[in-house]
């Protein structure tokens, strides 16, 4: 009987010695800091900002030459080659395209390094001179990687732009910086285009494809612009080559133009400074970083995100493979049946994403998994839970040989998917949901650190580490940022707060950017210099400390809405908490501050609604129609529920009404940012009809 309670109680003894080493384990420490008061915590790790973590190198410029020549003969940059391009009809008679894809075609840091040496001198020869501006207006690939790095060699600003940017938004961002140079991807070159009788400096055109359809070269033949191909670019380059003309750590690399969730987009000016003190900081986080890992790049390099990743890869001896979310795994909707996604074919070890990416892979996996039922759903929901258990610290759950059992005979087919070689993810953007965190890290088998940064702050602010396993935080402050908390009586968020501070969210350090491009007054109102000349950024977040020093993202300012009674509403927490029903894609919440109830626009998932109804036997003409059936609207609505009491909601948070939507939301709807971020204002109008309704109708 003795060595039964022995082998009860020593398994409890650990679990708790555990969760005890884990909880008193600082992560981030009190620091001394100027400007107005509040709580600051700075990285446990380090009493001083960070600024670079490479002697002698102090712009990216720099950075890059000392990687490339450190790293000469190992691969870098990798592209996949166009085989073909087909058109394939689906049921309903709608065309698709669907990409052949070959293997990746790889350049060494050597190669690399020449092409961006030989472009570099190509812009000179071109026209280009230093004071004037290039922007890069097309979607991620190796040439967008090459042309950063070529401007920098010129100490050339690059004003970076979202290919899926509107008319009016590429526009205003062309004539507000000046810019001279623009290169860009073949279907931007048709948007130029479109527009080139409203662009006042443009006077180079650098297009990426080497072939330069007949439509688009017939179209702009009237126009005064010079256009030419990469490639000649590159060989005139080569051919005539120039010395470099290296920046200083202080001078302006990038004005970053953010996605315009609020309107007309701002443009933020980065120095060499800025974005290699995030690049810094980054590598003392992400554990056992060198040149065997690979990183899959497919997000925007006009998010700071995707562009401090790719500049902090090379300095580790990295590769990185270029992908697109479309064509990203074996069943994407622009892979050719038979044809390897990006994923399966690089087999990446690094992985960054945003939460909405990381809540379509979860959904994907539990709808193969509940469409498969039976024996295989029981054994994924045994394991799944198994793992659970072990990753909240319970010594019963599945540890050892039993872990290795379940990722063997579960897991592995999920692994699969993105590679199964990732070893670890950022995730950032936006806040992720405690759950989709949770799944992704048992079925994927990897830590996701989520981080907290915008485009003001080079993406720096926090990370959590890969031993951190707790969920809904966004870690402690990076080395190179303290983050200070102070009060916002009008939103009821205080410092002195208890069980733990609260209050908007500040970020001090090198990595804080210049400000906004000629817009001076919006620069003084979120940009402050304290008197020991640190400089902080005001997020409009509102953030509460833990025990530990990790921050938790709790509100927004600008989201919170006062309801008729007196209740305010934190519309993004909301959407958070309900965006996990398995019937939603994408959701907002509306909140009347006539009215004392919120209402919800719900863009619905269409497999998972179709799925219920076919389950249901409910007949419908097409999905449009099945989404104004009451029936489909009762069960969304009940999921929804569902999802708001797990989050612990109150009720008026929950939303009384909703209207489901057929059409899904995607950046080029203009719905929701390149960065899939809601654009509130522009979804309430052309939803204004809709919106109305839901309040109007009894």
């Amino acid at each position: 009987m003795g060595a039964y309670i022995v082998g009860v109680l020593v398994p409890l003894v650990v679990t708790l010695l555990l969760r005890n080493s884990k909880n008193r384990k600082k992560r981030g420490v009190l620091v001394d800091v100027g400007g107005e008061p509040g709580y600051a915590i700075r990285n446990y790790r380090y009493a001083t900002p960070v600024e670079t973590a490479w002697e002698g190198v102090t712009t990216l410029a720099e950075l890059f030459e000392y990687s490339c020549k450190k790293y000469c003969d190992k691969k870098l940059l990798g592209t996949r080659r166009l085989i073909s391009r087909e058109m394939e009809a689906s049921l309903d008679g709608r065309s698709f395209e669907k990409l052949h894809l070959g293997d990746y075609e790889w350049l060494s840091y050597r190669e690399a390094f020449e092409l961006v040496c030989n472009f570099s001198s190509g812009l000179v020869h071109l026209g280009h001179k230093r004071e004037e501006r290039v922007a890069i207006f097309a979607d991620t690939c190796g040439e967008w990687f090459v042309a950063l790095q070529a401007c920098f060699r010129r100490n050339v600003t690059v004003v970076t732009i979202y290919a899926s940017l509107g008319e009016e938004a590429l526009c205003y961002s062309l004539n507000e910086t000046e810019v001279t140079t623009v290169i860009c991807g073949q279907k931007e070159l048709k948007k130029l285009v479109d527009i080139s009788g409203q662009l006042d400096t443009v006077k180079r055109v650098v297009v990426m494809e080497n072939e330069i359809q007949s439509n688009g070269s017939t179209a702009i033949g009237n126009s005064s612009w010079t256009i030419s191909s990469f490639s000649d670019v590159e060989k005139l380059g080569r051919e005539n080559p120039v010395e470099p003309d290296l920046p200083l750590a202080a001078d302006v690399a990038v004005i970053m133009y953010t996605s315009g969730s609020t309107g007309l987009p701002k443009g933020v000016v980065m120095t060499h400074r800025n974005v290699l003190a995030t690049a810094s900081a980054v590598i003392t986080i992400v554990p056992d970083l060198g040149s065997k890992d690979v990183y899959l790049a497919y997000l925007p390099l006009a998010h700071i995100l995707e562009l401090a990743a790719e500049n902090f890869i090379p300095t580790i001896g990295g590769s990185i493979g270029y992908g697109s979310p479309l064509t990203l795994t074996d069943t994407s909707n622009k892979i050719k049946k038979g044809t390897k996604g990006d994923a399966s074919l690089l087999r990446p070890t690094l992985l960054a994403a945003v939460p909405a990416i990381l809540d379509r892979v979860r959904d994907g996996v539990r709808k193969k998994v509940n469409a498969k039922g039976g024996l295989a759903k029981k054994l994924f929901d045994l394991a799944y839970a198994r793992r659970l258990s072990a990753i909240k610290g319970s010594w019963f759950g599945a540890w050892g040989l039993e872990r290795l059992f379940w990722n063997f005979l579960v897991f592995r087919n999920v692994r699969a998917v993105l590679g199964g070689r990732i070893r670890f993810i950022l995730s950032g953007g936006a806040p992720l949901s405690g759950d989709t965190q949770r799944f992704i890290n048992i079925c994927l088998g990897a830590p996701i650190a989520q981080g907290y940064g915008l485009t003001e702050t080079c993406a720096g602010g926090s990370f959590s580490e890969h031993d951190d396993t707790s969920v809904g935080r966004a870690g402690a402050p990076l080395p190179c940022s303290y983050i200070k908390l102070i009060d916002w009586p009008e939103g009821g968020y205080r410092i002195t707060d208890s069980p733990m501070p609260r209050g908007e969210i500040v970020i001090g350090g090198p990595n804080v950017t210049i400000g906004y491009f000629k817009n001076e007054e919006k620069t003084k109102e979120v940009y402050k210099v304290d008197e020991r000349g640190m400089r902080w950024f005001y997020t409009g977040d509102i953030g509460q400390f833990h025990g530990d020093g990790c921050i938790e993202i709790i509100d927004r300012k600008k989201d919170i809405v006062k309801l008729q009674h007196g209740e305010y509403v934190s519309l993004g927490k909301v959407e958070a908490a309900l965006v996990i029903s398995p019937y939603v894609d994408n959701i907002m919440v509306h909140a009347d501050p006539f009215h004392s109830y919120c209402v919800a626009l719900v863009a619905a998932a269409q497999a998972a609604l179709e799925d219920w109804a076919a389950e249901h036997a409910i007949e419908f003409v097409d999905f449009s129609d099945l989404c104004v059936k009451e029936e489909t609207i009762k069960e969304v609505y009940a999921s929804l529920v569902k999802a708001a009491k797990a989050a612990r909601l109150e009720k008026f948070e929950i939303p009384a009404k909703i209207k489901l939507l057929a059409e899904p939301w995607t950046p080029e709807s203009g719905l929701v940012t390149a960065a899939l971020k809601l654009k509130r204002e522009v979804i309430r109008k052309t939803f204004s009809e809709d919106l109305a309704k839901l309040y109007s109708s009894s």
